[in-house]
């Protein structure tokens, strides 16, 4: 695998720190990445989305969801079973996990719902109003100068 030295982007722009460390994160992340519990992202509206995660066999007290430090964690513990089964087969994973989502900035978590064996986060993209672009206008007109001497009034 090709290593790539972000150094020079750090000396060459100003204020895009999140964008390299993401970059980093990402060029330097475990090739195995865990594909348990499997999920979607859905894009619902313009600026709304939902992570559906598959989270057959847990209830709602075993789930857990987090807004950390920009990341949304998901996590769950199955509780200890009263008692010894014997399972002839067993094909229903109910293992604990721990999923990182990293949020871009001004998205926010508006809820989870869990349904069905499916936890459903809704998420929206909230852009302050002063961020968001905005049109100037040009004023026209004939503006003259007080500063500029006329060449006739000199001599």
């Amino acid at each position: 695998m090709r290593n790539f030295d972000l150094a020079p982007l750090y000396r060459a722009s100003i204020g895009f720190d999140q964008i390299a460390d993401m970059m980093d994160r990402v060029l330097a992340g475990d090739v195995n990445q865990p594909t348990y519990p499997p999920y979607n992202i859905e894009k619902t509206a313009d600026d709304a989305y939902r992570i559906s995660i598959a989270v057959a066999g847990f209830s709602d007290d075993e789930l857990s969801v987090e807004l950390r430090e920009g990341a949304l964690i998901v996590s769950a513990r199955k509780a200890e079973e009263d008692g010894e089964r014997t399972y002839l087969h067993r094909g229903i994973a109910t293992r604990a996990f721990e999923r990182k989502f990293q949020l871009a900035d001004h998205v926010k978590v508006t809820g989870a719902t869990h349904t069905d064996g499916m936890l459903h986060i809704e998420l929206v993209r909230e852009v302050p109003e002063r961020l968001k672009p905005r049109r100037i206008e040009i004023a026209s007109g004939t503006s003259t100068h007080k500063d500029v001497v006329d060449a006739e009034t000199v001599n």
